[in-house]
């Protein structure tokens, strides 16, 4: 089915302002700092190097490139009552919480209304681009794996939250006009249940219900796309018990959230809940999501970086459906968008939008030279760490993102997200990069194609704590594709992973890992399932959310360590000759 003409002239027209702006990218870069500068010059931070100055020149001569460290002390104050213009000249509303698991401990940065005005406009770009590309895309419901949960607030009483959790309580979500954007198959009430068990469940409940409508599954990350089907495959008996019945489960206890889901559950429906019991109770569950959900066409979720570790599962349980990973954000701002959004997770690149922040980037690899160039002066293929001076307080940020040129969409530069710049595993002088354990485990995953086993998560540790040859360890939680039990673990393909995994390691490695080297053989822990559930209650008790987290991908938590290490299952270790 084609779009209808009506659709295809909002489509038309929401995208001409689009063009428009990748077409004046410098200009529009220009403008934003100068906006930015003239409304801030005077807070305390910045006119101690501006004297109340707004010129681009004096920016970049004067203004120093920062860390959170040098803002943390200025947000402190802010957070602890004194007022907004110590950093903002616009009121601070609050504060956004980063998850925390690339750096262990949360960082808070300041947030405005301008940041949900961008989350808006990103999003209705990103839907029209795939009304665009995808064929009967709003002719359905989404189901959308979004949560929140409590804020808390500093001693100055102003709320401090994830950035899903911020946006999805503001106004500019509940109020959202009809039609808007896609349309959820959950009420809102779904969505701000506190409780991340009870949400999960009438997510999928509601999901369920509404079958023949669903066209697209989606959340923040892969990785929650995973965790949503492995609860399916935990508690299908239990919602099929729901769906024959009409009743929801006494354990959802809450109130609005029960209300809201028994409308939607309505009466008893054997027929449903025979159909589903039917496809949950087969011995395999490859393609489960376009069995249960017929109408599917897509699934939307960010899949760059690290989640696209979680690509395969989603092949396996989506028979290789089409991933949309829509755009680029973090909690200092919103960077880009993807404007092709059906090319493959590989390809994925961020049209950076001008309008939002002003973007300068540090060139990386270079040795004892400091080059930092504007949005429209980087260079094709080249590294770059981006820096962000946005309206809310930060200037000249250091994101601690790698990213590289890839093209240019009109005049406006586009990029692919390599890794977080400051994640390491080190035994000796070696540096093993964030991109090369991703491209290590990807190698190794692939032995247990044949096999009954999938990887579903990960992490790292360089071990010295023992004696002898310090190594690597990598914790693995593997699944069995045809049962939920702790899956038959088979030595010898482990020990095969092990062996690709040394191998796919750069030659920095591989000059320590030589004979009579200071790094011992590569190890792999097979942990119990659920593992890395529990790790993750770590970093949720510590206020980040189930739709933020990420697993992180070198364990640095001594809590979490703990945990893994009293859930081991199997050890194995490489036969690689050095």
């Amino acid at each position: 089915m084609s779009l209808s003409s009506d659709l295809n002239d909002m489509v038309d027209e929401k995208l001409k302002v689009f063009e428009d702006i990748m077409s004046n990218a410098k200009q529009i870069q220009d403008s934003v700092l100068k906006e930015i500068l003239t409304l801030n010059a005077n807070t305390e931070y910045l006119r101690s190097f501006l004297n109340g100055r707004s010129d681009k020149e004096l920016f970049k001569k004067k203004v120093p490139v920062m860390t959170y460290e040098d803002i943390r002390p200025y947000i402190e104050r802010v957070a602890n009552g004194e007022p907004s213009d110590v950093i903002s000249a616009k009121p601070i509303i609050g504060f956004l919480l980063s998850s925390g698991t690339s750096g262990e401990k949360g960082k808070i940065f300041p947030l405005d209304n301008k940041y949900f005005e961008n989350i808006v406009f990103f999003t209705h770009i990103s839907s029209l681009l795939t009304c665009k590309h995808v064929n009967g895309a709003k002719q359905g419901k989404e189901l959308t794996f979004n949560f929140t949960k409590p804020a808390f607030t500093t001693p100055s009483g102003l709320p401090v939250s994830s950035l899903t959790s911020s946006f999805l309580k503001s106004d500019y979500f509940k109020n959202r006009p009809p039609n808007d954007v896609f349309s959820l198959t959950s009420p809102d009430k779904v969505i701000f249940c506190p409780d991340n068990k009870q949400s999960m469940y009438c997510h999928i409940l509601c999901g369920l219900v509404q079958r023949d409508e669903v066209v697209s599954l989606a959340s923040p990350f892969a990785s929650v796309l995973v965790r949503a089907i492995i609860f399916l495959s935990n508690n299908w008996k239990e919602l099929c018990s729901n769906i024959r019945s009409g009743q929801l489960s006494k354990w959802i206890k809450d109130v609005d959230c029960r209300s809201s889901v028994s409308l939607i559950l309505g009466g008893p429906n054997l027929e449903l809940a025979d159909l589903i019991e039917q496809e949950c109770s087969q011995k395999s569950w490859e393609g489960i999501i376009t069995r249960i959900w017929p109408k599917t066409k897509y699934l939307e979720s960010i899949v760059t970086g690290q989640m696209a570790h979680y690509i395969p599962t989603l092949d396996f349980y989506s028979n290789k459906l089409p991933f949309i990973s829509p755009f680029y954000a973090s909690s200092e701002t919103m960077f880009g968008i993807n404007v092709n959004p059906l090319c493959k997770p590989q390809d994925v690149s961020y049209t950076f939008l001008p309008n939002v922040s002003y973007f300068e980037f540090l060139l990386v690899n270079e040795v004892n030279k400091v080059e930092i160039v504007d949005l429209v002066d980087v260079k094709l293929g080249c590294y770059y760490e981006p820096l962000v001076t946005n309206y809310a307080g930060l200037h000249r940020y250091r994101i601690g993102d790698i990213v590289q040129v890839t093209g240019f969409y009109n005049s406006t530069p586009q990029f692919k997200f390599v890794q977080r710049k400051n994640v390491v595993l080190s035994v000796h002088l070696e540096t093993t990069t964030e991109e090369q354990i991703l491209n290590a485990v990807t190698q190794a995953r692939s032995v247990l194609e044949s096999s009954d086993l999938m990887l579903i998560e990960f992490t790292c540790v360089a071990d010295t704590s023992a004696g002898g040859l310090g190594h690597y360890v990598f914790y693995w939680e593997l699944k069995s594709k045809t049962n939920n039990a702790n899956p038959e673990i088979d030595d010898e393909l482990l020990v095969e992973c092990c062996e690709l995994l040394e191998k796919s390691l750069d030659i920095d490695y591989w000059k320590y890992r030589s004979k009579d080297g200071p790094i011992g053989a590569l190890e792999i822990r097979v942990v119990q399932q659920g593992t890395f559930d529990s790790i993750m209650d770590i970093y949720i008790s510590r206020g980040a959310s189930i739709t933020q987290y990420k697993t992180p991908i070198c364990i640095k938590s001594a809590e979490a360590l703990a945990i893994l290490e009293d859930r081991i299952l199997v050890r194995v270790f490489s036969n690689s000759s050095p």
